[in-house]
């Protein structure tokens, strides 16, 4: 183990029943029934990166839980293996068992908190029976608040109240008792006890015997909303605010080709003109779609109404063939221009050519073109270095604020396209070096996985469900319902033979399902992405803040609807796509570290010490009012989110470890 990467921060231990203050390892207990909400609290206990151990119930094999399993000495000193204990339910091991004894003496000596994953409203669990004033049933649909209680503590981060899921009418989506706290019992979510008096809990804190429950009497899965927006503060809890790792919430649009034409969806043939499948095509699509300058003044006074910026994912060369076309000016890029300090720009090529293997597309599906000898013909690595550099340089010379670093390619090309090309243009990597390429975008639907390519990493985008090649709400429907009708119903029938995909029950109507069924459904998807700490960006087209101006009632739903979940203290970031890429790259790394056994984290009174290998960087999670001990004097730990402090930290400069002083 290297101790370069130490990490020591002031923090109150709790008491224990030692005469030696005790060591307290920062790692959490999971004791796993295979149930949904434990698997739920384990995924947010892993994306925020926190380290825990799975004890698996169902395994006959697995180690018992015992007072040696749960503690040991170090140097003479008492040491507690676990900093919270997540649960199943209050008893899984059955009440009195041995095992449920030693648990319970553990959590008693060291303080240590335990979280009922999902369990029923009883008295042994601080609660009244669900007979005595309260109710047990479906809570789809209902709507929760946070008590004060809750806010005061850690669910501080939400702004209040939210609704249960109710995506399925007909379906049951989640099971709950609502009940009376007990003596000892505090609520930190209750809604109204449905048809009596009063509120009834859903989540709260039992205090009882020297020891700490969260009690959860709701049924959930990592997926749905209430779980996601609660997550976090279920995690404060367990690790009383002071963990490894941290999570924060973001959203990123991307807006590719912009400044080119994009091709428009033919209604009657059910294909793009232009595209290589759709017969009687004419190679260059007609009636393209295209932002006007009124679009993009739009664009620049939507931004600053919202408080969001767009990242402008742009292809110089294209506006200028366009240009060239229509007279020599064009309205648009000189609107975007006069703006472009209220963007961040994207290179996405000069002209958008297809950057991967030579397309032979004289039969349909295209194949890859090959060489003489049998080889895969492929864009040379000049013509893709040259088709960065100019669109960069066109940039500069108008003052784009462009990093040079980052870089979505055409359709993604480049990278491998499968079944076509099922490994990435070998020229590529060279081209990358060639012009100072680190961070190059890859379909999160293909690849959610970053990966290398030569010196630069992948940076995986969601796509965003709102069509390029559509203008207007009408064609939006059209194309949808051919993608997601039955054959019966008029659609290409994908949807029937796509296991992973399901029929719409009947087609939209054309001048209201855009709105009415499509923007919802994109906004939430999107909004999950967010509410599972999520940092990859989201893209869509040009074409979607032209004509009808798509894009804006998706991002505008996600916006407002996550500012009405959340407080103040947790804003939605906005990262750009190399801060974005290197915050995956971060977290990959991170947990490597830790399926590696190379982070050790422990807290002994009022310090915290966290040891990782040299050069890796630490997330770091930690009160309000927390300060860094440099070599002389003290400066604030990370920047506030959500009530606390986080960063991504490694030891100052001339220390090997690194202090943090709690208030």
């Amino acid at each position: 183990m290297t101790a370069a990467g130490m990490i020591t921060a002031g923090a109150a231990a709790p008491g224990a029943a030692a005469a030696e203050t005790p060591r307290i390892d920062l790692k959490v207990l999971v004791v796993d029934n295979g149930d949904s909400p434990v698997k739920a609290v384990t995924a947010q206990l892993r994306s925020t990166g926190i380290p825990y151990t799975t004890i698996d119930l169902n395994d006959s094999g697995r180690p018992r839980i015992t007072a040696a399993f749960l503690s040991d000495t170090v140097n003479g000193r008492p040491r507690a293996k676990y900093q919270g204990v997540v649960l199943p339910n209050e008893a899984p091991f059955g009440t009195d068992s041995a095992e449920q004894t030693a648990l319970e003496t553990y959590e008693r000596t060291y303080g240590i908190p335990q979280v009922d994953a999902y369990t029923w409203a009883h008295p042994g669990v601080g609660l009244d029976y669900t007979s005595e004033g309260g109710w047990a049933g479906t809570l789809d649909g209902r709507e929760a608040s946070v008590t004060a209680a809750g806010k005061a503590g850690s669910f501080g981060y939400l702004d209040g109240a939210f609704r249960f899921e109710d995506g399925a009418p007909a379906v049951q989506e989640s099971y709950g008792y609502v009940a009376r706290p007990r003596t000892g019992f505090t609520s930190y979510v209750d809604i109204p006890v449905p048809g009596g008096t009063g509120r009834g809990s859903l989540v709260g804190e039992y205090a009882h015997d020297g020891r700490r429950e969260l009690v959860v009497t709701f049924a959930y899965n990592n997926n749905q909303q209430q779980f996601r927006l609660l997550a976090r503060g279920i995690v404060e809890w367990l690790t009383q605010g002071v963990h490894l790792g941290q999570a924060r919430n973001s959203f990123a649009v991307h807006v590719d080709d912009v400044f080119a034409p994009d091709s428009r969806w033919d209604t009657e043939r059910n294909c793009t003109p232009g595209d290589f499948d759709c017969a009687g095509g004419d190679g260059e699509g007609t009636a393209p779609i295209r932002m006007t300058a009124d679009d993009a003044a739009y664009a620049a006074q939507w931004q600053r109404e919202h408080g969001f910026t767009m990242d402008m994912v742009f292809n110089a060369g294209s506006g200028e063939e366009w240009k060239a076309e229509h007279g020599g000016t064009d309205a648009l890029t000189t609107r975007l221009l006069a703006d472009k300090a209220q963007y961040r720009w994207v290179n996405h090529t000069y002209t958008h050519p297809f950057l991967g293997c030579v397309q032979d597309t004289s039969s349909v599906p295209w194949s890859c073109a090959k060489n003489a000898d049998g080889s895969t013909k492929y864009m040379s690595r000049a013509e893709i270095a040259a088709q960065i550099r100019d669109n960069h340089n066109w940039a500069v010379n108008k003052g784009l604020p462009v990093d040079r670093t980052e870089l979505v390619t055409g359709e993604h090309s480049g990278l491998k396209t499968l079944p076509q090309q099922p490994d990435d243009n070998p020229n590529l990597v060279g081209a990358l070096a060639d012009t100072g390429v680190k961070w190059i975008a890859s379909d999160n639907s293909r690849e959610p996985e970053q990966r290398k390519v030569g010196n630069a990493l992948t940076v995986p985008r969601h796509p965003m469900n709102v069509y390029y090649n559509v203008g207007t709400a009408a064609e939006m429907a059209d194309e949808y319902n051919w993608v997601y009708t039955s054959r019966a119903d008029g659609g290409s029938g994908v949807c029937e033979d796509n296991p992973t995909s399901t029929c719409l029950d009947e087609p939209l109507d054309p001048a209201t399902g855009y709105a009415e069924h499509i923007v919802p459904q994109e906004a939430r998807t999107a909004l999950g992405h967010v509410l599972a700490g999520d940092p990859r960006p989201h893209y869509a087209h040009q074409s979607n803040l032209a004509e009808d101006r798509l894009l804006y009632p998706v991002m505008e739903k996600v916006l407002a609807d996550y500012r009405a979940l959340f407080a103040d203290t947790t804003p939605l970031e906005n990262p750009r796509h190399s801060a974005i890429g290197t915050e995956v790259q971060r977290r990959a790394a991170w947990q490597t570290a830790l399926v590696n056994n190379r982070v050790t984290a422990y807290r002994i009174g009022g310090t915290v010490t966290v040891s990782a290998p040299s050069g890796t960087q630490i997330p770091v999670t930690a009160p309000e009012g927390t300060k860094k001990q440099l070599v002389l004097g003290t400066s604030a730990f990370g920047t506030p989110y959500a009530g606390a402090r986080s960063a991504w930290t490694t030891p100052a400069a001339l220390q090997s470890a690194l202090t943090l002083k709690l208030p």
